[in-house]
């Protein structure tokens, strides 16, 4: 989870700095930049949060198809409730990794892009990487969905839990991971701006390697047909 939360920090950022100052995860920052863009006239920036919010939406419908979240998201967050109570974990089902080797060819499509605008991209491009951005994100939020009440993209009510907690006495489940996905977030999007601006070339790295790691891991660790209860 937490490597997983390093290309999302890092396109967020790549987003808001070089693809138009939207992001291609934060739907509800992009949409309060729509209604910022409705009311100064800015056609520009409400063309960007428009394709950015399209491209998302048809991840989440992709990874959601792949990921088989509609289908067993309310069964699999049961189990997932059941087990925390008896210190299991709720495992991860093949058709998650599939679902983002589907978003690794993705990422892999929004890089060689980004490589052909020599890291500076405009207009046309501009909106396209945008698009290709927010549907990398959508599918990564399916894929993740299917393995709990977690989220590697959207951070708002993992953050609130937390905060809440620690005045209520009520650990939030998780907690270590959770620490660890909020510094992932913002050495990703750190990481991404500062390669973006010296070194774009070396941006795609930036995102392919941790994803491809996370599927090396859980391919090799689960198997091809997943592991619905590991230790």
């Amino acid at each position: 989870m937490v490597l997983l939360t390093v290309p999302a920090g890092a396109l967020d950022a790549t987003s808001f700095l070089h693809l138009g100052k939207v992001f291609a995860s934060v739907v509800t920052g992009t949409m309060v930049l729509l209604g910022v863009a409705a009311g100064t006239h800015d056609a520009s920036l409400a063309a960007h949060c428009a394709v950015a919010l399209g491209g998302y939406g048809l991840g989440v419908l992709a990874g959601a198809r792949l990921a088989g979240a509609g289908r067993t998201h309310a069964r699999r967050a049961s189990q997932s409730r059941d087990r925390a109570a008896t210190g299991q974990w709720p495992g991860w089902p093949a058709a998650v990794t599939r679902t983002l080797l589907f978003e690794l060819t993705m990422i892999a499509a929004f890089s060689l892009g980004w490589e052909a605008t020599g890291g500076r991209p405009a207009g046309a491009a501009q909106l396209g990487l945008v698009a290709g951005a927010g549907a990398c994100m959508g599918i990564q939020a399916a894929a993740v969905r299917r393995l709990g009440r977690f989220s590697t993209t959207y951070l708002t009510g993992t953050i609130t839990g937390v905060m809440a907690g620690a005045v209520t006495g009520d650990r939030p489940e998780g907690l270590v991971r959770t620490v660890g996905v909020f510094a992932a977030l913002i050495a990703g999007a750190l990481a991404a701006t500062l390669i973006a601006a010296a070194a774009p070339a070396w941006l795609p790295a930036l995102l392919l390697i941790p994803l491809a790691a996370v599927i090396a891991v859980a391919a090799s660790r689960f198997g091809r047909n997943g592991n619905e209860q590991a230790p």
